[in-house]
């Protein structure tokens, strides 16, 4: 069963084109593993590359989708420039301590095509309800308690493991 989010690009920053601040025509073109994308109108920005847009977009998330991605690009004339893409996995605002229907506030690193660091989306995603659905299930949207308690698992991987070398 596919899902409808509710995606809101809200703002862009630090971003850099040829190592300037990309000062016009940026827009942001946002899709979920899908042919289908939406794209923002372009930025004329605030200098030293912030760009607002506060577009709100309905994307279909398909039974199989495992990411969105927000692809910033700039106009020069009659070329289209990349300037950074960020790939977001779907389990970073689905199916977490947060319920879906509820409305979180996400901030990424864009890279560029070398994997660079090139600034910073900032965007919202929700979960649409089904129109058939009178009552959304699954708690309310309030602050969470930090007295709750689990009795899941977690493991952690040392940030040195796979680069530890043995002298035995």
């Amino acid at each position: 069963m596919s899902r409808t989010l509710e995606v809101t690009v809200l703002s862009a920053e630090g971003l850099r084109l040829s190592g300037k601040p990309a000062t016009k025509n940026v827009f942001v073109v946002v899709r979920a593993e899908s042919i289908t994308s939406h794209t923002t109108p372009m930025s004329s920005g605030e200098g030293a590359g912030f760009h607002s847009w506060n577009d709100k977009f309905s994307v279909e998330l398909g039974i199989h989708a495992r990411s969105i991605t927000f692809e910033v690009k700039c106009k020069k004339g009659a070329a289209v420039r990349d300037i950074g893409v960020a790939r977001i996995a779907v389990s970073d605002f689905l199916g977490g301590l947060v319920p879906d229907h509820c409305l979180q506030f996400f901030s990424y690193r864009l890279r560029d095509w070398d994997g660079l660091p090139n600034g910073i989306i900032n965007f919202s995603v929700r979960v649409v309800a089904p129109p058939h659905t009178d009552e959304i299930a699954g708690g309310s949207c309030g602050a969470m308690s930090s007295t709750s308690s689990s009795n899941a698992v977690v493991t952690g991987v040392p940030i040195w493991w796979n680069n530890h070398t043995s002298n035995a």
